[in-house]
């Protein structure tokens, strides 16, 4: 009864190479967010229960470059900034700076909450039936996510961590962050 969630952040976006916060804002993949995500298309060497995106593009043309058919899902896509969108931490005040760094119970003013996020992120899972899931989404959902087991850590664009979920409690979680792709059926990973 266990659900082991692949999580992969979108490629690059010209704001996310400017260090833009870049929540609700649909925005396409930079060249460079190309590459990254054509190299992504060993994901679609394995066989999943389940393959789901963000509704927003970045997240779903990563999945197609991929090589992946995905289902999006609205509960998938990025925090909602509300006024920070397209700022950079520079142009944060200090308050709101020490906020977002500490993460949980950060507010976006005039958008989203952390909690608000991780709610609709556990109704996601609450819907997984056990087995392997491939999720193609964003870093504030990733850090959401990888924080309910004790880790914190800040994916790249591209980059893979799995969440194994014990599917009776759905309390048992662990991660992993994989470092290289899998190779002949096995996981290379750290955690």
């Amino acid at each position: 009864m266990t659900i082991r969630l692949w999580l992969v952040r979108h490629g690059s976006t010209e704001w996310s190479e400017a260090g833009r916060y870049t929540g609700s804002t649909d925005l396409q993949l930079s060249e460079r967010g190309k590459a990254e995500a054509g190299a992504l298309t060993w994901l679609a060497d394995r066989s999943w229960t389940g393959v789901w995106t963000s509704d927003l593009k970045r997240a779903g043309d990563t999945a197609r470059l991929a090589g992946m058919e995905a289902t999006p899902d609205r509960r998938l896509r990025e925090i909602d900034f509300g006024r920070l969108e397209g700022m950079t931490w520079a142009e944060l005040d200090r308050p709101t700076r020490d906020a977002l760094a500490a993460f949980d119970r950060f507010d976006a003013p005039g958008g989203e909450s952390t909690g608000g996020l991780l709610t609709r992120l556990e109704g996601f899972i609450d819907d997984l039936p056990p087995g392997d899931h491939l999720a193609f989404t964003h870093g504030g959902v990733i850090r959401t996510l990888v924080r309910t087991t004790g880790a914190d850590r800040h994916l790249g664009p591209g980059e893979v961590a799995v969440l194994e979920i014990d599917g009776a409690s759905r309390r048992d979680v662990s991660v992993d962050f994989l470092e290289k792709p899998v190779d002949s059926g096995r996981d290379r990973s750290s955690s």
